[in-house]
């Protein structure tokens, strides 16, 4: 795969060329760019796949939503309806996507929408809502809005400077365009990571001159469905683990430096499961033996609870390393402010 990947450097170039023409235009004006009265957080990346944009939206919603009236916006990746949605309870998974929804089951005080425009989407959540902030998840490549200030996540196993573009590496753009973040994440480290890899990273990411912050995806003690079951009990149950996300070895891990036993379901991201598949999960979890539970993430679970009785998921947060979730916070509340 690598080999391949190599093989196609020549089309990276082009989609290097392609990407940095079009934000030339954009940073000249020539293409149309959309500013707001009111604060536009985006969250987002450099890179494919995974970087934990999710648990960061959420780090934010809890951090906002008590002092701000707060709306989240999405494009709704892989929904089944079009234009702009605002989220209600009658919405399924297919209808918005399977993180916007998740925010709506967990936060019922914030408005969620969702729109492939983010123009056109904020501008109805104004006009609907009222909201004095606005969150877009993964619109960092989305030029045509203009946010107020931009969070920048790279994985700690993957930083986007030693990454390169699409197709041969797993970059969406040239590494140039950290140059628009106003404090990039690192995101899913050890929780012991040392200072001296932390000082390492950040002479690396030292010429884009962002404040660098370190993150970790923190566990709940606990897995949720129709009752609450502690996480060192899994040890004592066979276990039907199902994960449809993009980069499902952190739970892989975690699971097992807690010598939980589990049979992996690996799907691909945002994956929607087929009348088949829920019918092999089923006869997969029947053929194992008691104790046993289905297990699956949080985002997975969404998309699987009207289908599969007795399902659980696992929460995870984002939590700063060095204590420096205060520094953040403060550099988010004295934006808003």
């Amino acid at each position: 795969m690598k080999v391949l990947r190599f093989l196609l450097f020549p089309f990276a170039v082009l989609y290097d060329f392609v990407t940095r023409i079009r934000n030339f235009f954009f940073d000249v004006g020539i293409f149309k760019v959309t500013s707001f009265k009111i604060p536009v957080i985006i969250v987002g990346n450099l890179s494919v796949g995974g970087t934990g944009k999710t648990p960061q939206i959420e780090y934010l919603i809890r951090l906002l939503k008590n002092n701000f009236k707060t709306a989240v916006l999405s494009r709704g990746y892989k929904r089944e309806t079009e234009g702009f949605v605002l989220l209600n309870k009658n919405h399924s998974a297919a209808d918005v996507g399977d993180e916007p929804l998740q925010y709506f089951k967990k936060f019922n005080d914030i408005s969620i929408a969702v729109d492939a425009n983010r123009v056109e989407g904020i501008t109805s959540l104004i006009k609907n809502k009222k909201p004095d902030v606005v969150l877009l998840d993964d619109a960092f490549q989305h030029r045509k809005v203009k946010g107020s200030f931009y969070i920048l996540l790279t994985k700690y196993a993957d930083l986007f400077v030693d990454d390169f573009l699409l197709p041969t590496g797993n970059l969406r753009e040239s590494r140039q365009g950290a140059n628009r973040a106003d404090v990039i994440l690192v995101t899913k480290c050890p929780y012991n990571l040392s200072k001296k890899n932390q000082d390492s990273i950040k002479l690396k990411l030292r010429k884009f001159n962002k404040e660098v912050f370190f993150t970790s995806i923190s566990y709940a003690d606990k897995v949720l469905g129709s009752k609450e079951i502690s996480t060192l009990d899994l040890v004592n149950l066979d276990v039907l683990l199902i994960t449809g996300i993009a980069n499902p070895a952190p739970l892989i891990n975690y699971l097992e430096s807690l010598k939980v036993k589990f049979h992996h379901l690996k799907y691909a991201d945002h994956h929607h499961f087929s009348s088949n598949e829920i019918t092999a999960i089923k006869k997969k979890f029947d053929d194992m033996k008691l104790p046993k539970i289905i297990l699956t993430t949080e985002k997975d679970y969404v998309r699987l609870q009207d289908h599969i009785n007795d399902l659980y998921y696992l929460p995870i947060e984002t939590s700063f390393l060095n204590n420096e979730n205060k520094a953040f916070n403060l550099l988010i509340n004295n934006h808003l402010k």
